[in-house]
């Protein structure tokens, strides 16, 4: 006891220990982007960059030698592709990888290749005339190197490990649930609603969830922070593997029951009412928390027209966007949900809610659709029992 209470008087006068600085090895095949990678992470605090590669073999050794924290990847590389190296490395060897890729529909499908293969995260290719935007790009480059730094990244299961066609939608017949039947699922119409969102990570997170989701589940409105180029080719995957129609959304569209509407990358995504129905309304105003679509913003429109006839789940992301939305969720008589921190690639955006008190069930990321039919089965009971 005495050489606790001696141990923690001294604290105070021993200087802190010195944290580490984040380790990047910078892997593409254009000169001039390592160059300025490396420019912008050598002035960054705490950051340092230990190597570059041109391609993926000599990525390969410098992995060995340099034993990085972070690996900044090109999508497109000659020898091997950055699809093909990553998912060597996240079955051999996982680590935390921010792929750099075009904002194109092509560079959109292979970068959710990447983020289903484990990536943490993407960034899009430096512009030509940088100058322009590059405190900008410098912020978010930083930003992402550190918050990978501390993500939670999982080794590649060797089921997932088989070759794919690069710029293709990834399908593993064994790993999903039977296709839908050919004609038109009978629909009715719901007062039940189930908002989601999500940053970080995300993409695979919502996966996770709406193919656990059966296809006369409520209406699912959803904020995924993504850019403009991506909401469309993955609203079209989440269609392709999952029991639920799943769309980008549009503006006016009425919500209906065994659909999913993913808000496009460029606007947000608000739930109103129109007479007994809801829809959805697209708006192109300011960023909100830095980001739009924002989670805070369609969670706040959820709250002030579904009320108690809704679901929030907040999923893995960096960040506060959505807490305070979901927060509002709860008071206004929703039920809410967070993703515990276990199963987050980023503990942010849902350990900001845990802290504001506005989640009432903090489940593992496997659970979160089963809670959230739980509960839509209990507003049928309360209901029933009104009625």
């Amino acid at each position: 006891m005495r050489d606790t209470i001696m141990a923690s008087t001294s604290l105070p006068n021993a200087p802190p220990p010195a944290r580490r600085p984040i380790r990047v090895l910078i892997v593409d095949d254009s000169a001039l982007v390592r160059s300025l990678l490396s420019d912008i992470l050598k002035a960054a605090p705490g950051i340092e960059v230990v190597g570059v590669a041109a391609d993926a073999h000599a990525a390969r050794e410098k992995i060995k030698q340099l034993n990085p924290d972070v690996l900044t990847l090109d999508v497109e590389m000659p020898k091997m592709d950055g699809i093909t190296f990553l998912r060597n490395l996240m079955r051999l060897r996982p680590m935390p990888v921010v792929m750099v890729s075009s904002l194109t529909e092509r560079g959109a499908d292979v970068t959710l290749d990447a983020l289903a293969l484990g990536a943490v995260d993407y960034l899009s290719k430096p512009k030509i005339d940088l100058a322009a935007t590059l405190k900008d790009y410098t912020a978010e480059l930083v930003e992402k190197v550190r918050i990978a730094a501390h993500a939670s990244v999982r080794a590649l299961d060797p089921r997932e490990a088989r070759p794919t066609a690069v710029g293709r939608p990834m399908h593993d017949a064994d790993a999903v649930l039977p296709k839908k039947a050919p004609g038109h699922r009978p629909l009715r119409t719901t007062d039940r609603i189930i908002a989601i969102g999500a940053s970080t990570g995300g993409t695979e997170a919502i996966k996770e969830v709406l193919m656990r989701l059966p296809p006369d589940c409520p209406g699912v409105v959803i904020a995924q922070h993504i850019p403009k180029a991506f909401s469309t080719p993955f609203a079209r995957r989440m269609n392709d593997c999952c029991p639920m129609s799943v769309c980008e959304a549009q503006d006016g569209q009425q919500v209906l029951a065994g659909h999913a509407y993913i808000a496009p990358g460029d606007r947000h995504l608000m739930l109103v009412r129109d007479g007994t129905r809801y829809v959805c309304r697209l708006d192109d105003g300011v960023p909100v928390n830095r980001h739009k679509p924002s989670v805070d913003v369609l969670f706040r429109s959820v709250a002030q027209n579904a009320g108690r006839n809704a679901i929030g789940a907040l999923l893995t992301g960096m960040g506060k966007d959505g807490s305070r939305g979901l927060k509002e969720m709860l008071d206004c008589g929703s039920r809410t949900i967070a993703q515990d921190e276990a199963t987050s690639v980023v503990w942010g955006m849902p350990g900001e809610a845990v802290a504001l008190a506005a989640a009432e069930y903090v489940v593992a990321l496997e659970g979160v659709a089963d809670r959230i039919l739980a509960l839509a089965d209990a507003m049928d009971i309360t209901r029933e029992g009104r009625a």
